[in-house]
């Protein structure tokens, strides 16, 4: 005998499969790695519609609103809002390292030379690139991208679409966090930038002591030297920051998700 499925268990089905798949397109399209340029447009849905058959798998269909009525648009908001904010929480760690690759490479002489960020899609400097990458291998390197998928699969659990979401405060939280952004990108640049400052000091004072040399000739290429001598000193010393503040930001996302 031959199964029949009614036009409404079909609707049902199908209804219950886009609610999952709302939030996870926004997470791939915002989070880090996922999210970026370089990754085909044809990869992000294929790993969101698997994730999607995997959360459906695991909690089955649900009975929610009509898409096309009013209930059904303010879910549809709503998911997508909690998928770009798990994204974004994450995507400001990798803000700051542009923000601190930004800061050494004005410092040094070489904001000029600027690249396309693959991953964004805009002009960086190409220390911010530099810095991008190493923020990325470190990201995945703990595994940041398999912590993402998880807090997104757990989201369903602690968020079900169709259930009361995060309120106002959970979102203040996300925007406060942005603070971190700068604060990042401070400290991933102080060292070099504290470098490069004491190199055109004393090039000041020398310049005041024989005002004969030519410090446009000389002060460029040295400057240079020591930025480069600083980031090589200092970046093991980055990368631990680096981890913490991914760690800080997939804490965020657990409070903002516990905050529903």
């Amino acid at each position: 005998m031959a199964m029949q499925v009614s036009l409404y268990e079909l609707s049902q089905w199908l209804g219950g499969f886009l609610w999952p798949l709302l939030r996870i397109g926004a997470v791939l399209a915002v989070g880090p790695v996922f999210g970026a340029r370089s990754v085909p447009v044809r990869v992000r849905v294929v790993l969101a519609l698997a994730l999607t058959l995997l959360v459906v798998s695991m909690r089955g269909p649900q009975a929610l609103p009509d898409p096309l009525s009013i209930p059904g648009v303010l879910a549809i908001a709503r998911e997508l809002v909690i998928g770009a904010a798990i994204g974004l929480s994450l995507q400001l760690v990798f803000a700051a390292v542009v923000v601190g690759g930004q800061m050494v490479a004005t410092s040094m002489g070489l904001g000029f030379a600027s690249i396309v960020d693959p991953q964004n899609g805009v002009q960086v400097p190409v220390l911010s690139q530099f810095y991008l990458l190493t923020a990325t291998l470190v990201f995945l390197a703990l595994d940041g991208h398999l912590v993402l998928i998880d807090l997104l699969v757990r989201s369903f659990e602690v968020l079900p679409p169709g259930g009361p979401g995060p309120g106002a405060a959970d979102f203040w939280a996300v925007a406060a966090w942005g603070s971190h952004l700068f604060a990042g990108g401070v400290v991933i640049a102080l060292p070099v930038v504290a470098a490069a400052l004491l190199t055109n000091l004393a090039f000041g004072v020398v310049t005041r002591a024989a005002p004969q040399l030519n410090i446009f000739a000389v002060g460029f290429p040295v400057t240079l030297m020591v930025g480069f001598l600083a980031m090589l000193a200092t970046l093991p010393h980055i990368l631990p920051r680096l981890g913490a503040l991914t760690l800080s930001a997939t804490d965020l996302v657990r409070e903002l998700l516990s905050g529903g």
